[in-house]
């Protein structure tokens, strides 16, 4: 009996293990700028409201910037292209504001201090860390995207913000413990 017990206790273990390297539910996104230096970290995790993403960056420019998740998991400098468009799993149109947006990347701007300094939390609510349409775990991975002007929340098809500055890169195995 008690062989059995301690069996059915190691199979548990196994698979509540596997269940949460499946579905991460908090995860730590290391930013990079245009010539590879780390800006900081990106906290993602999963709440009852969508996606909480807290940034704790420091080197960029200082003013309004637009910030987005976008649809592959790729950020090759220096211009970070291989991302990919925003992240649109529904297929809407671009913008906190249009009517018929938005993307499921699209996130409210950031404001960097003078000093470079961007701590700030946002919500991103269509989005999930769980299986799904609209899981930021893909086959090609997503990545978050910072650009050098903020976003008009209505510019087809990525708010006319600029070019991408900051990227860091989304994948299961980048899970935080």
């Amino acid at each position: 009996m008690k062989k059995n017990m301690l069996l059915y206790i190691s199979m548990a273990s196994v698979l509540l293990g596997a269940c949460a390297i499946e579905n991460p539910k908090k995860m730590e996104v290391d930013m990079k700028n245009e010539t590879g230096d780390s800006l900081g970290k990106v906290i993602l995790q999963e709440v009852a409201e969508g996606v909480e993403v807290d940034l704790d960056l420091e080197g960029l420019p200082p003013g309004e910037h637009g910030i987005h998740f976008h649809e592959k998991g790729v950020c090759k400098r220096p211009d970070f292209v291989t991302a990919g468009n925003h992240f649109n799993p529904d297929d809407k149109k671009h913008g906190l504001l249009h009517p018929e947006g938005a993307h499921a990347g699209d996130l409210p701007n950031i404001i960097v201090e003078d000093d470079g300094v961007a701590k700030v939390k946002l919500m991103a609510p269509i989005v999930t860390m769980t299986k799904g349409k609209t899981s930021l775990f893909t086959k090609d991975g997503t990545s978050l995207i910072i650009t050098e002007n903020k976003d008009d929340g209505m510019t087809q098809p990525s708010g006319d913000s600029g070019a991408r500055i900051a990227c860091g890169e989304i994948a299961k195995e980048k899970e935080k413990k």
